[in-house]
């Protein structure tokens, strides 16, 4: 069944004018008639007028929705004394809820996480107090329960100094967010394994020794060698090799557990900050754990690659203690470890100076001869 037409609008002017002519008749004076004629041409003249400024307004809305549609955003007002909510399509779209549909303000709560519900409560209310303005990032939630950031901002609104509603705008950003993840993994990981890279290790080793007692202070510093990957390198090509260090970087992640950071600082060289408790049993129970991961065969195109590590360890139990001085002595440490015949590890524990070339070669390896930034 076909939906009947809306009856085109009365022009209320006309009928006025057609009232007005009738009442006049035939009688009606020549200049009577031309103050009709100039009523006429007035009252067309606005029409049209009213005509243009209709479409202009109906241009200008459909670019609207169609921009909004592309940058995924929408325009939100909420009534502060009746908490009523009024919102444009956009923003039903980010939660996947049905336009138009009636939504309280409890409801749109619900889909917000818990540390993005309690940061925009806190900035409201201060927004509402103050009457200003402020823009945050939430992660939400939508109807079908996918994952979406959103940036909103808010601003209130008064009359006679009496805040009365509070509106902005709500942003899918999304795809900004993701953007900037892979980014910052870029800057941050090693391409090849997707540990940390050298940049994040010395950064992370400064701050920690800084940071003194408690969860951020580093336990022990871990230099990891691989033993046998030049070996394979030279015998198998570059692709083994490449897949060796990827299990060795794994492998380490899982030793060390989630209480830690591993980083590919060299070739095949990988350093571990341990944080927690600086107990000494748990460090070397954990790199006797990595020792023994690190010695399981490396499958490789029906191959089973054998490497095996060396490790040394430098406990950061010395208050005062530089990136440099730790690693150092981790280094020193490793070196006791290759010189115990591998696939072994050593703790750094009054093992007196390490060999001259021996320190000399690493200042030029890992440039650590002075302090982190």
């Amino acid at each position: 069944m076909l939906k009947q037409q809306d009856s085109p609008p009365v022009d209320e002017g006309a009928v006025l004018l057609a009232e007005l002519r009738r009442s006049l008749g035939t009688c009606a004076e020549a200049g009577s008639e031309r103050l009709l004629l100039r009523l006429e041409r007035l009252l067309a003249e606005r029409a049209r007028h009213l005509h243009d400024c209709d479409a202009a307004l109906a241009r200008y809305r459909k670019m609207y929705e169609r921009s909004s549609a592309l940058a995924k955003i929408g325009v939100w007002e909420c009534d502060l004394a009746t908490e009523e909510l009024s919102w444009t399509d956009g923003v039903y779209d980010i939660f996947g809820l049905p336009r138009g549909c009636r939504v309280s303000r409890e409801t749109v709560l619900a889909l917000y996480a818990d540390e993005s519900r309690q940061e925009m409560e806190r900035l409201r209310e201060k927004a509402i107090r103050e009457a200003g303005s402020f823009t945050l990032d939430i992660r939400v939630r939508n109807l079908d329960g996918a994952p979406r950031w959103v940036r909103l901002s808010a601003d209130v609104e008064c009359e006679n100094g009496r805040p009365v509603r509070i509106f902005g705008t709500k942003q899918d950003i999304t795809l900004e967010k993701e953007l900037w993840n892979r980014m910052r993994a870029l800057a941050e990981c090693d391409s090849l394994t997707g540990v940390a890279n050298r940049k994040v290790f010395e950064e992370r080793l400064a701050a920690s020794l800084a940071a003194g007692a408690g969860q951020e202070a580093l336990a022990a510093l871990v230099l990891v060698d691989v033993d046998g990957f030049k070996h394979v390198n030279d015998t198998l090509g570059h692709a083994a090799g490449d897949e060796c260090l990827r299990q060795t970087a794994r492998r380490l992640e899982a030793a060390f557990g989630a209480d830690s950071l591993t980083a590919r600082i060299g070739g095949d060289e990988f350093a571990v900050l341990a944080f927690g408790t600086g107990d000494v049993e748990r460090i070397e129970s954990l790199a006797a754990e990595a020792i023994a991961r690190l010695s399981q065969p490396v499958a490789w195109m029906g191959q089973a690659l054998t490497v095996t590590a060396s490790i040394g360890i430098a406990a950061a139990t010395e208050l005062g203690i530089g990136p440099a001085q730790l690693f150092t002595q981790a280094d020193h440490a490793l070196y006791a470890a290759k010189a115990a015949g591998r696939n072994t590890f050593r703790r750094f524990a009054a093992l007196g100076p390490a060999p001259a070339h021996r320190r000399a070669n690493r200042q030029l390896d890992i440039d650590l001869t002075g302090e982190l930034p």
